[in-house]
């Protein structure tokens, strides 16, 4: 009798690789911690974004297009690793690990930046009450540079926040992905 044949595509793949407990260890490790407070802490820049009713949409658009992206996809890959799906799937996770917060970090560093020029670019514009009337006029007290925005008190104090947010997720992703270059490297 004759050995039964094997299968190519079953031999072809090499097994998946990641260094990262699975299951609820991840969570105690110092990455699966950093990838919940990127998620909670971009999920915050997401909300404030969207709560100061997004006045400055050119430079506001991509602030909420990176949080919601990243919140998914940091979402997507701390789901596979609690679900210990990832040792299902053939890849490299580290190295994908490193693409993703590299790409990450670049991503949100921009939407930091484009955040914090929203911010800035305020120009002291406030609303007065005319004297002996219902009307209002603007005052523009200093306005600084080619870009200038108008928010009011509450739209400014919720960008600020964002702004310190994105910040704050910007290193998150920085130190995941150096710690992830570690694994990868290693």
């Amino acid at each position: 009798m004759s050995e039964p044949a094997t299968n190519p595509a079953a031999t072809s793949f090499p097994a998946p690789t990641i260094s990262l407990p699975l299951g609820l260890e991840v969570l105690r490790t110092y990455s699966g911690a950093l990838v919940c407070v990127e998620i909670l802490f971009g999920g915050l820049v997401w909300i404030l974004v969207a709560s100061s009713n997004v006045p400055v949409p050119l430079l506001q658009g991509w602030v909420m297009f990176v949080s919601l992206t990243t919140f998914c996809l940091s979402s997507a890959y701390l789901t596979l690793l609690l679900t210990g799906l990832a040792d299902r799937i053939n890849t490299d996770w580290n190295s994908l690990d490193v693409m993703y917060h590299f790409i990450a970090v670049l991503f949100y560093f921009a939407a930091f930046v484009l955040e914090a020029a929203t911010t800035a670019a305020n120009g002291g514009a406030h609303v007065k009450p005319l004297a002996n009337s219902t009307e209002a006029v603007m005052c523009i007290t200093y306005p600084r540079g080619n870009i200038f925005t108008v928010l009011n008190d509450r739209q400014y104090s919720i960008n600020v926040a964002a702004t310190i947010f994105a910040f704050v997720v910007t290193l998150c992703y920085g130190c995941s992905l150096v710690m992830g270059f570690k694994r990868w490297r290693g």
